[in-house]
C-alpha cells in the first residue's frame, strides 16, 4: 500500500457512560445496548466531521482510494459522516475490524468485575491483558489473528492503495503491533497511552514497508476546538 491509516470511532454514548461510571465507581456501565449498537454522541459527530475535513484538505492524489470500517454503529457512523467530505467514497465494511469483545465482562468496570468475577480478576492478573481471554470474549491475541487476516487480505487487493479503516482503539493498537511487529512487552507500552476518539493513525511506504508517520493525531480536533 502508499500508505494505511487508521481512525478511531469518535466519542460514543458508550464512552461517556463509562468516564460517568468511572467517576461515580460504579460497577457497571448504564449502557442497555449491545456492543454493536452503541452509537455516537454528539461531540462524537462534531469529531467525526472534523476528521472529514482534514481528509477532505488533503491534494486529491494524496486523499484514500478505499475505505474499510468496523460494522459497529460507533464506527460506521464516524465513516459515513467524514466520508460526506470526500464525495462519499463507498465504505467496505468487515466484521474483522470489530472492536475486542468482552464477553461476560461486557459493560463491567475493574470494580465491578472484581467484585463479581473476582476469580476471573485474579486469572487476567495472572495470564497478563495480551493473553487473557475473558469468559465468551476473545484476548488481545485473538484479536490480532482476525486482524492479520483482514489486513493481508486488503493488501492483496490494494496493493498501491491508499487505505483508510475506520475502527476502534484496540485495533489501533494491535495494528501497530503487526505493522511494526513489535513484541508483546512494546505493545503493551503503547497501549498505556489512550488512542483518543477519531484520532488518526498512519504508516507510509519506505523502502517497501510501511512506516509509522504518525501515531494518535489529534491536531484536526485541536483546529475544531473539540475534545480528544
Amino acid at each position: 500500500m502508499e500508505w494505511l491509516a487508521m481512525a478511531r470511532h469518535g466519542e460514543s454514548v458508550g464512552n461517556v457512560a463509562w468516564r460517568e461510571a468511572e467517576t461515580q465507581r460504579l460497577e457497571e456501565i448504564d449502557i442497555g445496548l449491545r456492543d454493536p449498537d452503541v452509537p455516537l454522541s454528539e461531540t462524537g459527530r462534531r469529531q467525526a466531521e472534523a476528521l472529514g475535513r482534514r481528509l477532505a484538505a488533503m491534494p486529491p492524489d494524496e486523499r484514500p482510494t478505499v475505505v474499510y470500517s468496523s460494522p459497529y454503529v460507533r464506527a460506521a457512523e464516524t465513516a459515513r459522516i467524514a466520508l460526506a467530505e470526500l464525495d462519499d467514497l463507498p465504505v467496505r465494511y468487515d466484521e474483522r475490524l470489530r472492536d475486542r469483545e468482552n464477553g461476560a465482562l461486557y459493560a463491567l468496570t475493574w470494580r465491578g468485575i472484581t467484585a463479581r468475577f473476582p476469580e476471573e480478576a485474579a486469572r487476567k492478573r495472572l495470564t497478563g491483558k495480551f493473553y487473557y481471554r475473558p469468559p465468551g470474549g476473545e484476548s488481545w491475541a485473538d484479536v490480532a489473528l482476525r486482524l492479520r487476516s483482514v489486513l493481508a487480505e486488503i493488501q492483496r487487493e490494494h496493493p498501491d492503495g491508499r487505505v483508510l479503516v475506520v475502527a476502534h482503539d484496540a485495533v489501533v493498537v494491535l495494528t501497530r503491533y503487526i505493522v511494526e511487529r513489535l513484541s508483546e512487552k512494546e505493545l503493551l507500552e503503547i497501549e498505556r497511552t489512550l488512542v483518543p476518539n477519531a484520532s488518526l493513525t498512519l504508516w507510509a511506504r519506505k523502502d517497501g514497508e510501511l512506516r509509522l508517520v504518525t501515531s494518535n493525531s489529534t491536531e484536526h480536533l485541536d483546529a475544531a476546538d473539540l475534545p480528544a
